[in-house]
């Protein structure tokens, strides 16, 4: 008699306490949940773009520096990132563009990765792009992205045929992304 009230009791004790543990974890879970929906910092589904602007103008880049042929694959990778990533269309025409994206090449510099230790050769190298980025919107005249320095690399090795003009490509590219990147809104 004895063993069948103690086990009718501990099984009293187990049953509140996952009851209560199931409250606890409801209540958590409810107050977690309004959290995240708050109008002031919570999740959202707007767009990361600015909404005002729907066409984008890229004016080639200057070029600042002794290699030539940059400012054209920058500017290149530049337009094209923008039409895959963003909500915005690259306008071939400044007069029908609602913003424009102009820059300037500041530096271009080229540095060793890696030597080999037995004849000194550079197995691994890098080129280094460095631009100043505007975005302006031409409706307003505010200036969405104001001389904002931005800095992207590349790698290349010459011991698998690739070259210079390999690595400016690649940091071109990746410079391009930077920038589509600054063209978000804060968070």
């Amino acid at each position: 008699m004895k063993k069948e009230t103690k086990l009718k009791s501990t099984r009293r004790k187990w049953r509140s306490w996952f009851f209560a543990g199931a409250v606890m974890l409801l209540c958590t879970l409810l107050c977690l949940g309004f959290c995240g929906c708050s109008k002031t910092g919570g999740y959202s589904n707007e767009s990361l773009f600015p909404e005002e602007v729907s066409g984008v103008y890229v004016e080639m880049f200057e070029n600042a520096t002794f290699w030539r042929g940059v400012e054209y694959e920058l500017t290149d990778a530049l337009a094209k990132r923008i039409e895959a990533e963003t909500p915005y269309k690259i306008v071939s025409s400044r007069d029908r563009a609602d913003s424009v994206m102009s820059g300037r090449i500041s530096s271009i510099g080229q540095s060793l990765l890696s030597i080999e230790r037995e004849t000194g050769m550079a197995l691994e190298k890098e080129v280094e792009l460095q631009a100043v980025v505007n975005w302006k919107n031409l409706k307003t005249g505010e200036l969405l992205i104001n001389n904002r320095s931005v800095i992207a690399s590349g790698s290349y090795s010459e011991l698998q045929q690739q070259s210079f003009d390999y690595a400016s490509r690649l940091a071109a590219n990746n410079l391009a992304r930077r920038i589509v990147e600054l063209m978000e809104k804060e968070w």
